[in-house]
């Protein structure tokens, strides 16, 4: 079993503590977490730091801590600027890059982005070929029907070969065909119940026996607040959710209580099929990293 955890990005206007940060992001490494992940929001009410910025940064404090973004939502991004960004994050790591990609749905702002929505899923998964070509060939011809390119090149390359670990989220199964097809592993989401997310992992498992693939990760983000009184800690799962996702009733697809508790939550995560827990605390997260490392994750 391996274990992640999120990187601090809601942050108000002046109120970023450099030293606060890379205290965290290497006491993440000293603790044993694989990785840590941050998210994308361009577009919100909440402040919240970009992901690569965010990444930069925290690569530039660890020397062994990988980092990631869960999820990219690809339709909003250019292809080429996208694949020039992360190949340089993955040259500047030293090859410490995860990527999670997503098609976000048909209720994102596309016309911020210039964009109208139309064939979303198409442009997704045609920009994921665009991006995964600039990586591997040299000379990248490329008759698509959102781009094109001639005789195009892109260097350096990513320092992993042939690129930085592609994560797919989304839970519809074609979405899941999706991640086998192109990608290198799944993350189930963390609005996502353990029971919904053992359903897609199922699913998931015969879409890779029907494909020959067993080169295939499997991750889940888990939103967690753990505290010696269990009902205070379901309250702020309760709150944090709430304002996430701007209504209540969201509490079963998290996990909060005593120790004990989320042992036992974070145990039927792993045996639902996760290899790779991706903890999201709301609040406190230095204190609630330091909790998870010491109360709960040697005990999975």
């Amino acid at each position: 079993m391996r274990f992640a955890i999120s990187i601090p990005q809601f942050v108000a206007d002046g109120t970023f503590d450099p030293a606060a940060f890379r205290s965290y992001v290497r006491r993440a490494e000293e603790l044993g977490f694989e990785s840590g992940w941050t998210q994308e929001q361009v577009l919100g009410t909440a402040p919240h730091l970009s992901a690569n910025e965010t990444m930069a940064y925290a690569f530039a404090c660890t020397e062994r801590l990988r980092l990631g973004c869960a999820v990219y939502v690809t339709p909003l991004h250019i292809p080429a600027h996208l694949a020039k960004s992360l190949a340089t994050l993955d040259q500047l790591s030293r090859g410490r890059l995860e990527v999670g990609v997503g098609s976000g749905g048909r209720n994102r702002p596309f016309a911020a982005f210039g964009l109208d929505g139309e064939a979303h899923v198409a442009r997704f998964t045609e920009g994921i070929r665009l991006v995964k070509a600039l990586w591997t060939e040299d000379v990248v011809d490329f008759d698509g029907r959102f781009w094109q390119l001639e005789g195009a090149s892109m260097q350096p390359k990513p320092f992993q070969k042939p690129g930085p670990p592609l994560w797919f989220g989304g839970s519809h199964p074609n979405a899941l065909k999706r991640a086998v097809k192109h990608g290198d592993g799944f993350f189930g989401a963390g609005s996502s119940t353990t029971a919904a997310f053992a359903e897609q992992v199922k699913t998931l498992r015969e879409v890779l026996a029907e494909a020959g693939r067993e080169d295939f990760q499997v991750a889940k983000r888990v939103y967690i607040a753990v505290d010696d009184d269990g009902d205070a800690a379901r309250r702020r799962v309760a709150d944090g959710l709430a304002e996430i996702y701007g209504k209540r009733g969201l509490e079963a697809v998290a996990v909060a209580g005593t120790p004990d508790e989320c042992v036992a939550g974070v145990q039927e995560v792993a045996a639902a099929g996760a290899e790779l827990i991706l903890f999201t605390p709301f609040a406190d997260q230095a204190e609630q990293m330091e909790r998870l490392a010491a109360e709960v994750m040697p005990r999975i």
